[in-house]
């Protein structure tokens, strides 16, 4: 039960003023709170929600196969072999136990139960499976226990039928299959289940959970899957799956140990690249931006790559400590843990908190990696060099910073000279346009609102700071002129609050060089910049494809009209829509530059006409994978990526 308070327009506020909300009406009323919102995000939530109870039957030792289906009708169901819902009537609440587990907000065996609570879960709120009920249209429960199947039918978190009795099955067969569909009053219009995304989770869950079994399948005509994940190695397994088009330094080390009631397993391995790619799982639930297990990995990484290294007498007496970015440079780690107790922060469980556990891995993951190094010294070597790389390039970094900021480069007020800047002083309405090339440079220039819209033309393709670093980046003229006209810095010394411009717009020509520049572009923001993307602040212009002139009847005249086209499905579509004896290309943009001013305001820089795509971070651990796969030194993984994405390619002609 929840309470919701209500103020008058005449601001009286008495006893009649409060609202009270009854069994899962605060999920409906506020879905945000228990999902994570109506989007893609909330949406994909309800299918973990589910599958994570099936997962904590899994850690009981009690559930070793799960099988996933998005059936046609965008429903989803969830089977596992479990012991299945207890539908004994509830001694407290007067009816069948599984009629209080799908309507109660904080009820489930992860509380301790008669049955046999879970010693471990990942949901502890216990507000999940009623959580997808109640943002369901409908959901039916199907449980196999005691010799019987029952059901019981729910629509919009309520029951419409009592738990019944619908047949019987061999006593050893038991389980809960849960099938729902999702309340489009509560979710966004048009919002849909990313199958991809669907199947990275499953497979994680699989390598978190050795021994399980879990099937995935697709029953939607356009989009028809069917994977089976099986994994025996752990999260050993799972780091040789993150790098397997990496070149790697050493085989993967897999740490598994039992501290107190704790289970702690670590998979790591370095790789030649520069990023870091750590996954961070508490009772097999990913946990966004970490929390005490990770910090005690990496501070048991740092310290113990440190000491190793000095008694090896690999680092001088007198030389500086690896710091904590030194030793993860190219490392791909998973750390899990499994806890009786855990603590996140928020319902969406983006962060652990048991401090205790960050004792627990630090030891852990020190006294393993000791005997490791120990018994593999010449790996244990190659990482110490790959350390001492990372902090030679970071001095150097450093100095070409102090040489910058010398010379001026950060400081706000010497603008770069090929910048127009807007004759605005207030970031909020101000944006920054960078433009390809210096001729839709000039278009953009005349074009624009001199009031709030400033250009940067960039010449030619920035440098690739996937393959480079920073000490590098900095001594490209592109980028200093870009981190000078934003007015942030870079990297740790990037600050949002000195950002001149809250709309910083990518607008290159829709080309394939053009696309290329708008990657490199992005890779740039986000491994350097990445607060400027998730606070909003990064948009794509859309300029046109096509200029057509229409030719229609109206009151029996004949009319004609310019439109400009943006894609090729629009045009498409105009075709089939007016024909095409009506409608001609009068003109295909390949770049900005063949567009005069006035077109380029008119389509594209009219905050009242144009279309901005705003960049967004979905996924953090998707992203850096993909930044890393497409513009790392790597081959394969790109090969890999177009063969499979080949069917969504369109020819620039």
């Amino acid at each position: 039960m929840a309470q919701r308070i209500l103020r008058q327009d005449n601001g009286s506020y008495d006893s009649e003023n409060i609202e009270v909300l009854e069994g899962l009406e605060p999920v409906r009323k506020r879905p945000g709170m228990y999902v994570g919102g109506t989007g893609q995000q909330g949406l994909h939530h309800l299918v973990y929600e589910v599958v994570d109870n099936a997962i904590d039957e899994a850690m009981q030792g009690c559930c070793d196969r799960i099988e996933i289906a998005l059936h046609a009708d965008e429903s989803v169901s969830v089977k596992d072999n479990g012991r299945g819902i207890p539908v004994r009537k509830h001694a407290k609440e007067g009816v069948s136990a599984l009629t209080v587990v799908m309507t109660k907000l904080h009820a489930g065996g992860k509380f301790g139960s008669e049955d046999g609570g879970y010693k471990v879960s990942g949901g502890l709120h216990g507000v999940g499976v009623s959580a997808v009920n109640a943002l369901s249209a409908w959901m039916e429960t199907v449980v196999a226990r005691n010799g019987k199947m029952h059901r019981q039918r729910f629509v919009q978190g309520k029951p419409v039928t009592n738990v019944e009795v619908i047949g019987r099955c061999p006593p050893e067969q038991t389980g809960t299959t849960q099938r729902f569909l999702r309340d489009i009053d509560i979710f966004d219009e048009g919002v849909a289940f990313d199958t991809a995304a669907l199947i990275n989770r499953f497979r994680e869950m699989a390598f978190l959970n050795r021994g399980v079994t879990i099937r995935f399948t697709d029953e939607r005509p356009s989009v028809p899957e069917d994977v089976t994940f099986y994994f025996e190695g752990g999260v050993g397994t799972f780091v040789r799956y993150l790098n397997r088009y990496r070149r790697v330094l050493h085989p993967p080390v897999h740490i598994r140990r039992t501290v107190g009631q704790t289970e702690v397993e670590v998979g790591m391995q370095y790789t030649d690249g520069a990023a870091e790619t750590t996954f961070a799982f508490a009772n097999t639930i990913v946990n966004q931006d970490g929390g005490t297990h990770l910090s005690g990995l990496r501070r048991a990484l740092t310290r113990q790559l440190n000491d190793f290294a000095r008694k090896q007498k690999w680092l001088k007496d007198n030389a500086d400590n690896f710091s904590g970015e030194d030793t993860r440079e190219g490392l791909t780690a998973v750390v899990s843990v499994k806890v009786p107790e855990p603590q996140f922060e928020g319902q969406n469980k983006l962060k652990l908190l048991n401090q205790e556990v960050q004792g627990q891995v630090e030891n852990t993951v020190a006294d393993a990696l000791n005997m490791w190094m120990t018994e593999h010294k010449a790996e244990a070597k190659t990482i110490v060099s790959k350390c001492m790389t990372s902090f030679e390039a970071r001095e150097a970094a450093r100095k070409a910073r102090a040489l910058v900021r010398r010379k001026g480069l950060l400081d706000n007020m010497t603008l770069p000279g090929k910048l127009s800047d807007c004759s605005s002083r207030n970031p909020a309405e101000s944006e920054l346009y960078l433009v390809e090339g210096d001729s839709a440079g000039g278009s953009a220039k005349q074009g624009r609102d001199r009031q709030f819209q400033a250009i940067l033309p960039l010449r030619g393709k920035i440098l690739n700071v996937e393959k480079a670093h920073m000490s590098r980046a900095l001594q490209n003229k592109e980028i200093q002129a870009l981190i000078k006209a934003m007015g942030t810095g870079v990297g740790k010394d990037f600050q949002l609050e000195g950002l001149r411009y809250h709309r910083v717009i990518v607008m290159t020509d829709a080309d394939v060089d053009g696309a290329h520049i708008r990657t490199l572009l992005l890779t740039l923001f986000y491994r350097y910049m990445q607060p400027l993307i998730e606070e909003g602040h990064l948009y794509i212009a859309q300029p046109p494809l096509y200029k057509v002139a229409l030719t229609q009847k109206a009151n029996g005249k004949i009319q004609k009209s310019t439109e400009y086209v943006y894609n090729d499905r629009q045009l498409q579509q105009l075709e089939k829509t007016l024909g095409t004896q009506n409608l001609k290309v009068e003109q295909r943009y390949k770049g900005l530059g063949e567009m005069n001013a006035e077109q380029l305001w008119a389509t594209t820089m009219d905050p009242d006409v144009r279309t901005l795509l705003q960049v967004t971070i979905d996924d953090a651990d998707e992203a850096d994978r993909l930044f890393t796969d497409l513009m790392g030194p790597d081959v394969e993984p790109r090969r890999q990526f177009i063969q499979n994405n080949s069917e969504f390619a369109r020819p620039d002609f």
